[in-house]
């Protein structure tokens, strides 16, 4: 029987405040009043599993259109939150790398609709692509009375439309649905975002794996004790979601890959060097 490879695919690096991550990080106090900013550089990945069943994507990184004069996202949101890739980087080319392309992937699962997971979902339309029902209607709620949405683009929603995506929900009440044998999608609820999911993908060589997207930014979010970013929704979700994971991983003996983690994505093997099988 083939075995399943998943693929860590390296889209680029965003820039922010570190508290955006971590809210409250570096507080002000009596002996140090003015404590300065911290400018971060952090990754944006997409992860590839080439399974006998079929392709899955989970997130697709920023959409390369989203920088610079004209660009897809709001002046504001290049300002606070720059996008940095070189061509190599963008999600496209780095699935052609692997000889494949985007209609031979059968299911997206986009953790949340952020620009920096959900940015190049126009692009799958022979996919079916997974989502959190809250997410999805929020952010079409959204989209149809403002053009100013924070951290989901106007253009990208518009792009979504126009190409008519193959939309699926996952029901707020549905916790852990199987996509295929050894992937299980993992619904985290309202937290970072209106409504996260993540997957929990067994290997039989590496072993288990949760993909956390953004329902865990960071180690130092993941703690103990967990720690709340400063871009989010619902802070008691969140930290919620952080304690399910942690059980959850406990009792799978599953690694945990965070969303945004540097020290961790140093480490992981990329698709230009192998995968995990």
């Amino acid at each position: 029987m083939i075995k399943p490879k998943l693929f860590v695919l390296d889209t680029g690096t965003m820039k922010m405040d570190k508290g955006y991550m971590v809210a409250m990080h570096n507080p002000a106090s009596i002996s140090n009043p003015n404590p300065p900013a911290e400018y971060i550089e952090f990754p944006v990945y997409a992860v590839l599993i080439d399974h006998p069943e079929g392709k899955i994507l989970f997130d697709t990184g920023c959409n390369p259109e989203g920088m610079g004069k004209g660009g897809r996202w709001p002046e504001g949101v290049q300002q606070l939150f720059p996008y940095l890739a070189n061509e190599e980087c963008y999600l496209i080319n780095r699935l052609a790398q692997l000889k494949v392309r985007p209609q031979d992937i059968k299911y997206v699962v986009a953790s949340h609709l952020h620009l920096d997971h959900a940015g190049c979902l126009e692009l799958f339309t022979n996919a079916t692509i997974i989502v959190h029902d809250t997410e999805l209607s929020n952010t079409m709620k959204s989209f149809a009375m403002s053009r100013e949405l924070g951290a989901y683009i106007w253009a990208d929603i518009d792009a979504w439309i126009r190409t008519g995506l193959n939309w699926k929900t996952i029901q707020p009440q549905d916790k852990e649905v199987p996509l295929v044998e050894g992937v299980k999608i993992l619904n985290f609820g309202p937290g970072h975002a209106w409504g996260m999911l993540g997957l929990h993908v067994e290997l039989p060589g590496t072993g288990s794996i949760v993909l956390a997207s953004d329902a865990i930014y960071s180690a130092e979010n993941y703690g103990p004790p967990a720690k709340i970013p400063g871009i989010i929704y619902d802070s008691v979700g969140f930290v919620n979601t952080v304690n399910r994971i942690r059980e959850y991983a406990a009792r799978t003996k599953s690694q945990v890959w965070f969303g945004h983690d540097s020290d961790q994505f140093s480490k992981f093997i990329k698709s230009t060097e192998g995968y995990y099988e």
